[in-house]
């Protein structure tokens, strides 16, 4: 067979412009001209095994029911672990349909890792699960062993960046009890004899990580699934799915279409995997996803490996899995073949493995563990997977059409991930919430202008791929797929420094550059496919600066705009923000029960409220302005009868916010309209002392405390533009909102910097909104509040109408929760040390770990950092105000504690003096 090193000089040979790294020992080939053909994969056993051809004739593995509850279409991990919650949970009647045998399509052939800690607390505890699953639950029920394997995890640092990263997730990790360990190089060479640890920082040791069967765990699945009451069919492809629309005009699922019948169902699940796309075409679904080209090799055997941890080299971009006495050795290159035709067709099938783009992995893994340059390749693998613009699966019912789940986009993490999710999209289903926050997942977190685009979902998906094990920094930024949606002040912004973020694909201000432009350009490819690498790129420079676990070098830009705000005004363009009209018949019961706080006030009236879902978690956080109805549509507002309300909530939300009252609406049958209006306003905001000085010459109204309040607005002109002027702030200051037409915005705000230039008025960015509103206490939704926080939990019970008698969705949690306690109760901190925190820092109290921190940054008006987590009592009880007010705190970063303040209140302006203008 060949050897990794020969396999590198084979390529070299065909391929001249790929070199071998000087000073390698390339040893001839035991056997063979060239590296090895043979293509298997390492397990013992698949479901591969031949049919008999008669048996496969004849069509599905048992007959089809004429109805189902839940279809689940596909069956690899997901749709197998799917159907096994499903039927934990209790659903009767559950059918998964699979088109060849199970694992057929991408689960056969995947490596099966399974790593506990990752950046994400959501993602931590899907993976705990799945563990659990895996390791345990299945054996118990089914008398099966699953093919879990606790062998352990090794992550290896080359740089004391990654070690960073590593330090954080170990902190992370004893928040949910997950063991780990940070080993020197010594160390790790104790642990692993056979790893060269000359060039590394440390490494991260996490002993029950392991590797799963994919046939075991999907056998015992299924067993387990039918035992329940469910169906598993094989030899059954899905032709269509019928759809139906309602009396009020709400498309639904109506049946899934099979070449041996139909099924009747109000509910599908597509985990189709790389066939997705294909599923949610026949049901007019848009799937965002790509397939590509995934492959490992796997080795001879290999003495002294045997029992050794799984390895995960990220700097190298390769990973090494156990795999009895031999290694699988793969990774993630920048360069990877996508699968343009994917064929359906395709079952238990490998591509030939392409050498010259395999190659780059094999350098990293040799340098890692040098016997492997004369240990042989006893085979490859190279299958398809499907990817996604961000590298997250795709989950959640597809806003198109009511009852279509998705459960696909897994990323080469269906196994490990399959647990977890896979208990999460059956309480979708059953209870129309998961248990958890799955926002990160949820099909929703896409613009819909977005989820059918190719170019933008193949520059993404492959930035994601190329980027999977790259240190993920709190304030990196994607480089592909960018200038999607842009507002009309972007031109002007750009000229003057603006350093943009993407949000949802909206170009959005991050911070101003005083250095000059820095424009994002088209997608490089990171020089892949004949594309040329941008070089002295002045947005890649800036981004890279991000590139830090410390405070980056603009760190003061953000502290002049942040003080500017405080001392003087800022005006900040927030175009991007979503913007909809609630009108109807029905809008006003449609306001009360969406909304948590009472909206039913008199037109000119703004109020900050939450939406929550039935378990009383937040799924949005927005602003309702009541609209006085009029027979003229203008641009600023709709012509309505009745009742009517104008919603701004968070750009980066929209998309969810949208779907989510749209749910609402045709779930109760309210008799209105949402209008989307979001690209036709643009959305200016002046914030600060002298706020209402620059406006006072730019607006036609009087803004006196006594002519305009707090929490109303007005239909004004500005510069001679019509525009709603809202008084809010959402950093603490006196300031007003300006909402105004596209054509008007750029002319307003010339009007706006040409009156403030004598006041002191700055342009500031989102750096400087986070620090801002984190320092005022401010919720941020998807960080501090989230939907499975609740108003209660997150100090914002000023938000609920929980004091009259109006019903609201999630009103009856809210009183359970009330009548109980508060088992969670978010807190803010500060920390008179200079030191940056990001979010995932462990909280202790009296010596305990009581939770994580989920959002924080510096404060420079306070000159702390600041921080804000859900603290709980380690006993199991409620956690009251005396627990909170008698606790000792800390805050541990990277594995260094630093003491705390706690705070139930903000420490900048507890009283809300500024707001009011009251300087």
């Amino acid at each position: 067979m060949a050897s990794l090193s020969r396999a590198l000089r084979g390529v070299a040979a065909t391929r001249p412009r790929r070199s071998p790294a000087p000073g390698w020992a390339l040893r001839p080939l035991a056997s063979g001209a060239g590296p090895t053909s043979e293509k298997s994969v390492p397990y013992q056993r698949t479901l591969k095994e031949a049919q008999d051809a008669s048996v496969a004739a004849r069509g599905p593995s048992q007959p089809l029911p004429s109805t189902a509850s839940v279809v689940v279409i596909g069956g690899g991990s997901l749709g197998c672990q799917t159907l096994y919650h499903l039927a934990k949970l209790g659903v009767s009647g559950a059918v998964l349909l699979e088109r060849e045998r199970l694992t057929s399509g991408t689960t056969w052939h995947t490596a099966g890792l399974l790593w506990q800690l990752r950046p994400s607390d959501v993602e931590v505890e899907l993976l705990a699960h799945t563990r659990r699953v895996v390791s345990r639950d299945l054996e118990d029920e089914t008398g099966l062993h699953t093919g879990w394997i606790q062998n352990g995890g090794l992550f290896i640092a080359s740089s004391r960046q990654r070690l960073d990263e590593y330090k954080r997730l170990m902190s992370l990790g004893k928040v949910y009890g997950i063991e780990s360990h940070v080993l020197s190089p010594g160390e790790t060479k104790a642990l692993y004899p056979l790893m060269n640890v000359e060039d590394l920082y440390g490494t991260l040791y996490v002993p029950h990580d392991g590797t799963m069967d994919p046939a075991g765990t999907c056998t015992s699945l299924a067993r387990a699934a039918t035992a329940r009451g469910a169906q598993v069919i094989e030899n059954c492809p899905v032709t269509g799915i019928r759809v139906r629309t309602d009396d009020f005009g709400v498309r639904r699922v109506a049946a899934v279409e099979t070449e041996f019948g139909c099924i009747q169902t109000p509910c599908v699940v597509n985990c189709a995997g790389v066939w997705a796309g294909a599923v949610g075409r026949m049901a007019g679904v848009k799937v965002p996803l790509v397939a590509m080209h995934h492959a490992y090799v796997v080795t001879e055997r290999i003495e002294g490996i045997q029992n050794m941890p799984n390895v995960r080299d990220h700097d190298a971009s390769v990973y090494l899995r156990l795999q009895g006495d031999a290694l699988s050795v793969g990774g993630y290159e920048t360069n990877p073949i996508f699968w343009e035709e994917v064929s359906d067709k395709f079952a238990f099938g490998l591509f030939d493995l392409d050498w010259d783009v395999f190659t780059q992995h094999i350098e990293g893994a040799i340098n890692r563990v040098p016997v492997l340059e004369k240990t042989g390749i006893k085979s490859t693998v190279c299958g398809p997977e499907s990817f996604t613009p961000d590298h997250k699966p795709l989950m959640g019912e597809a806003p198109e059409l009511r009852g279509f789940f998705l459960g696909c986009g897994f990323n080469s993490a269906g196994m490990m991930l399959g647990g977890g999710c896979g208990q999460q999209l059956a309480s979708w289903i059953v209870h129309g919430r998961p248990e958890k926050d799955m926002h990160s997942y949820d099909i929703r977190r896409f613009h819909r202008s977005l989820t059918d685009h190719s170019r933008w979902i193949r520059e993404r998906s492959h930035e994601a791929y190329a980027k999977n094990y790259s240190v993920v920094f709190p304030h990196d930024e994607p480089l592909a797929g960018r200038n999607m949606r842009t507002d009309p002040l972007h031109e002007e912004l750009l000229a003057r420094g603006c350093v943009f973020q993407e949000r949802h694909g909206w170009e959005r201000p991050g911070w101003f550059n005083a250095q000059g432009t820095a424009p994002v350009l088209p997608y490089d490819y990171y020089g892949a496919y004949g594309h040329r690498a941008r070089e002295d790129y002045a947005y890649g420079q800036l981004l890279r600066q991000e590139h830090t676990f410390s405070f980056p070098p603009h760190h003061d830009a953000i502290k002049k705009e942040c003080l500017a705000c405080r001392g003087a005004a800022a005006v900040f363009n927030m175009s991007y923000f979503g913007k909809f009209y609630l009108v109807g018949p029905d809008a006003r019961k449609a306001a009360d029960w969406l909304f948590s706080a009472d909206v039913s006030r008199p037109p000119g009236s703004t109020v900050y409220t939450c939406m929550l879902n039935h378990r009383g978690g937040t799924e949005g956080d927005l602003t309702v302005s009541r609209l006085a109805p009029g027979p003229q549509a203008s641009p600023l507002a709709p012509a309505f009868e009745g009742d009517g309300y104008y919603l701004a909530v968070g750009g980066a939300v929209a998309q969810h916010s949208w779907s989510h009252i749209s749910t609402v609406l045709q779930d109760r049958k309210f008799r209105c309209q949402l209008i989307d209006s979001s690209e036709d306003l643009g959305l200016l905001s002046v914030q600060g002392p002298a706020s209402r000085a620059i406006l006072q010459e730019v607006l036609e109204a009087d803004l006196s405390d006594e002519a305009f309040p707090f929490s109303t607005h007005k239909l004004v002109r500005a510069a001679g533009h019509l525009v709603r002027a809202v008084r809010l702030s959402f950093v603490g200051e006196l300031g007003w909102e300006l909402h105004a037409p596209g054509p008007s915005c750029l002319p307003v705000y010339q009007a706006l910097m040409t009156a403030g230039a004598k006041h002191g008025l700055v342009n500031a960015g989102y750096r400087a909104i986070d620090s801002l509103s984190i320092e005022k206490g401010y919720r941020q939704w998807h960080a501090d509040l989230r939907a499975d926080d609740s108003p209660l939990e997150a100090g914002l019970a000023f938000t609920c109408k929980l004091r009259s008698s109006i019903p609201f969705l999630g009103r009856e949690a809210l009183e359970k929760q009330q009548a109980e306690g508060l088992r969670r109760r978010l807190l803010g901190f500060t920390v008179d040390q200079k030191v940056p925190m990001f979010g995932l820092e462990a909280i202790w109290r009296n010596g305990q770990v009581v939770g994580h921190v989920r959002r924080a940054d510096f404060g420079f008006t306070i000159n702390k950092t600041l921080a804000y987590g859900y603290i709980r009592d380690p006993s199991g009880g409620p956690v009251s105000l005396d627990f909170v007010k008698s606790g000792d705190y800390a805050l541990e970063r990277m594995g260094v504690t630093y003491a705390a303040q706690a705070h139930l209140k903000s420490p900048f302006d507890p009283d809300n003096k500024r707001v009011k203008g009251i300087y």
